[in-house]
């Protein structure tokens, strides 16, 4: 059954196959994955009602690795009330001229939530270094900081999910080419994209830095394997469906004695 690989120690993207599919069944997956979207859209009500607890979900992933797509299709049955997005890109100004991790308290989800984020705090230690907007002395000490973030919320009861969505180099390519011939996609295109394909091989090393030293026991990375975005769609569904399940939720009490009301 497909799964996505839990990151436990040191790794190297090129030992995980992006196109990898587990020998399942196209569209029987499509059902499963349907199903399990559905699931989620119930726990996360039950969720919401418990206000104490969030889960986090994080996506992380080569540009075109489907990021967009994969928040689409796990909230397809989800209250919007109960979710929060958020998508991080370039700094603003503000944020700046803040710590790194300063936009990202801003979008931390209200207990009750899901929150997902669109990219990350992960940016920090991975754009930031590979297109040398600060140097090793700046990115470095912060894989120590995320750790420590990560740990932080998890004690406050926020529960993580990091999924690095691993797309490889040809399929990106075909994503990419779709942006500049497809005049609906044209709007995702930016000359910014091919400047980052081109370093593509320092983009390896940096989530492969990033992933190996922040997968703590809780927060661990999946590499989740996204050239099928079938496969994809469904490797997170089950995921997140397993770890809210596995939250054991129930639906609380009522503060009050509700047989002395009446509805007239």
């Amino acid at each position: 059954m497909a799964q996505s690989v839990v990151i436990k120690s040191r790794i190297r993207l090129r030992d995980f196959n992006p196109a990898e599919d587990f020998g399942m069944n196209k569209e029987k997956t499509r059902i499963e994955t349907l199903q399990l979207t559905e699931r989620i859209g119930g726990l996360q009500a039950k969720l919401y009602a418990n206000t104490g607890r969030a889960l986090i979900v994080v996506f992380q992933g080569m540009d075109a690795s489907g990021k967009d797509g994969a928040t689409r299709g796990l909230l397809e049955f989800v209250n919007p009330g109960g979710v929060e997005v958020a998508n991080f890109k370039a700094p603003s100004e503000e944020e700046r001229a803040h710590d790194f991790l300063w936009r990202v308290h801003h979008a931390i989800p209200r207990y009750g939530r899901i929150g997902v984020f669109n990219r990350s705090h992960y940016e920090d230690v991975l754009v930031a270094r590979v297109m040398k907007i600060v140097d090793k002395t700046v990115w470095e000490p912060r894989f120590k900081q995320i750790n420590r973030f990560e740990l932080n919320l998890h004690e406050s009861g926020y529960i993580w999910l990091k999924f690095f969505l691993h797309v490889s180099h040809a399929e990106q390519a075909i994503r990419l080419q779709a942006r500049l011939s497809d005049p609906t996609k044209n709007w995702k295109f930016e000359g910014a994209d091919l400047e980052m394909r081109d370093r593509w091989d320092d983009f390896v090393k940096a989530y492969e830095d990033a992933i190996s030293r922040c997968s703590p026991r809780h927060a661990r990375w999946h590499v989740v394997p996204a050239d099928k975005k079938w496969v994809r769609d469904y490797v997170i569904a089950k995921q997140v469906c397993e770890t809210l399940e596995s939250m054991q939720l129930t639906w609380p009490k009522p503060r009050e004695d509700l047989s002395k009301y009446t509805v007239k």
